[in-house]
């Protein structure tokens, strides 16, 4: 089915709330929103309950705090607010203080992701990404007890191929393959140049890991997932088609510096590589501008 079709049959607060899901992969397509949603339920359904309403809670308060509704349709300001569920529902046991804490940290990343908005919208400032949901995660992990160490996992064939759905997955903390198999599925529907880019992105980030012997976050998926969303931010970039390839480098390269900050990874070296690469753009573009001889400071080229 069209995602157009599909859009006409969904209510507003759905479609925003789906979109919300897919946004997480860059893309803005119910559909492709509704896969991860079933990715979640079919595979770890203890945190299915934690990104809905993480997601809900950034879409409630971007409504009552009258934020742009093109924004809230598109899902801007739901997805930090799943993935905060998701890591809320994985890290802390289900009690009655969790809902309230996934709720108030939703609605903090919405409101978040609306100042940051504002600013890009004013000054063309560098996109926020997913740092609503990391800063967020970072000051609340300091109150989570220890992970239990992942299980091992045989390097075979099957669960090579496994760990390359595995990187999809685990951009929601999914390490099913399964999960990565949706996610995938979704990503083909909505943009199938962003489902390449990420497929690749995947398997590079595979390799690197099995080649610096990190052998069970390689087949966990762990290794990968940054690389997918860092090929995902500029796979729609045609003008310079080399992008993506640049930001699964950076991702990769950058991983090791919060390991050794004492920082908890999560999607933190997407963010720093897409970060470093839209500000080298911008002084790049700065650069010529000011070496042009008839260019002027307050003359900006009007965008198409």
């Amino acid at each position: 089915m069209p995602a157009n079709h599909f859009n006409t049959h969904c209510p507003d607060w759905a479609e925003a709330l789906l979109n919300g899901f897919s946004q997480i992969f860059f893309q803005r397509h119910p559909l492709c929103g509704l896969l991860c949603l079933l990715a979640i339920l079919l595979t770890a359904p203890v945190l299915f309950a934690g990104a809905l309403l993480g997601g809900v809670a950034g879409l409630l308060t971007a409504q009552r705090r009258n934020y742009a509704k093109a924004d809230r349709q598109a899902g801007l300001f739901s997805y930090n607010g799943v993935l905060l569920g998701l890591l809320l529902s994985l890290y802390f046991p289900w009690s009655p203080l969790l809902p309230p804490l996934i709720l108030a940290a939703g609605g903090l990343s919405a409101m978040l992701t609306q100042q940051w908005l504002q600013h890009v919208y004013r000054s063309r400032a560098i996109p926020a990404y997913t740092s609503p949901f990391v800063a967020i995660s970072w000051l609340l992990l300091a109150f989570a007890e220890p992970s239990a160490p992942a299980a091992t996992i045989e390097l075979n064939t099957a669960n090579v191929l496994a760990a390359e759905l595995r990187g999809f997955g685990q951009v929601m903390f999914l390490d099913h393959p399964l999960a990565g198999a949706l996610i995938a599925s979704g990503l083909l529907m909505a943009d199938r140049r962003a489902f390449c880019w990420a497929l690749f992105a995947s398997a590079i980030g595979l390799g690197s890991s099995l080649l610096h012997h990190e052998t069970s976050a390689a087949l966990a998926g762990l290794g990968s997932y940054n690389a997918v969303l860092a090929a995902l931010a500029f796979s729609a970039q045609r003008q310079h088609p080399w992008l993506p390839l640049l930001g699964i480098v950076l991702a990769l390269l950058v991983t090791p510096l919060f390991a050794a900050l004492g920082l908890a990874t999560l999607t933190a070296p997407f963010i720093l590589a897409c970060w470093l690469i839209r500000f080298g753009l911008q002084m790049l573009g700065k650069a010529s501008l000011a070496h042009e001889p008839c260019a002027h400071g307050d003359n900006h080229p009007r965008l198409r």
